[in-house]
């Protein structure tokens, strides 16, 4: 089994017990995720089922959109709700200055990761760190905010809630906090849902109870062929004779293709063979789905 499942990860769950709960469901160990959720946030977790795992880097990288609630007057050292609180302020701010301060974080920007991450430091992570009362200073990271919508200012509860779309490695419970600096009293990130990353949306989700209920009636339609996922590709089939020669690791020439285009290959059965591109008329495969070669 090989492709890639658009689960809808619940609250109160880790993005490893996503990976495990789906290896029990499913039979199969090679599993991974395509950018952590903390427990603490729910929605899109693209999930890579065997040779699907392939294609991990280059999902994680996609764009993400999400949903968040901001809570002003409050820090804490998760940056979070669920932390420790370590300030509370009165806020008196209206409106307007609230949605002025959230809209100048469009754009590039750098950001701090926080403490409570899973950002590696010699090997260690920062986590872990924090856990044992250390703190470690870390260099600003450049992310990329490319629209923030506004859906609601609640003036009575200090609450905010919004979407926005940004750039792998962009922490939203950061943003949160880096906006409730700006404007003098603080922030914390009071709930989380990931609504798109890359193509995946949440309409299109599955819930974990929805994949066992389907694998167990042998449907496996909640499972998207890694070919679509790579359908932005133009599509190039090889005679049997030349797609027997690529699996095989022999030279394949190909006449018509300018240089460096990337493409997606298959054999005239239809199988989906790799992921390839052209330098000199000779094919070079980027990434292999073949499993064994074809005899």
């Amino acid at each position: 089994m090989d492709g890639i499942i658009n689960v809808n990860k619940p609250l109160g769950i880790t993005s490893h017990d996503v990976v495990y709960r789906l290896r029990k469901i499913l039979g199969i160990k090679k599993i991974g995720h395509t950018g952590t959720l903390d427990p603490d946030a729910e929605g899109v977790l693209p999930m890579c089922i065997g040779r699907g795992t392939k294609l991990a880097e280059e999902l994680t990288a996609k764009e993400k959109q999400y949903l968040a609630e901001l809570t002003l007057g409050i820090v804490t050292d998760t940056q979070d709700i669920s932390g420790e609180v370590l300030e509370r302020q009165d806020v008196s701010l209206n409106e307007e200055k609230i949605k002025e301060a959230i809209m100048s974080f469009v754009g590039d920007i750098e950001q701090v990761p926080p403490m409570y991450s899973a950002v590696k430091v010699d090997g260690k992570k920062l986590y872990e760190l924090a856990r044992e009362g250390k703190t470690v200073e870390l260099a600003p990271r450049p992310v990329t905010i490319f629209a923030i919508d506004i859906q609601s200012v609640d003036l009575r509860e200090n609450k905010v809630t919004f979407l926005v779309d940004c750039s792998k490695g962009t922490y939203i419970r950061t943003l949160c906090h880096d906006i409730g600096k700006k404007l003098g009293c603080g922030g914390v990130m009071s709930a989380l849902k990931r609504t798109r990353s890359g193509d995946f949306k949440i309409e299109n989700a599955f819930t974990l109870e929805e994949v066992e209920e389907k694998a167990k009636n042998n449907d496996f339609s909640f499972l998207i062929g890694i070919d679509v996922v790579l359908s932005h590709y133009d599509k190039v089939v090889l005679a049997d004779r030349n797609a027997r020669r690529l699996c095989n690791g022999i030279e394949v020439k190909l006449n018509g293709i300018e240089d460096e285009k990337i493409f997606r290959v298959y054999d005239e059965q239809g199988k989906f063979l790799a992921l390839c591109t052209i330098f000199g008329g000779k094919v070079k495969v980027l990434r292999a789905f073949y499993g064994e070669a074809p005899k």
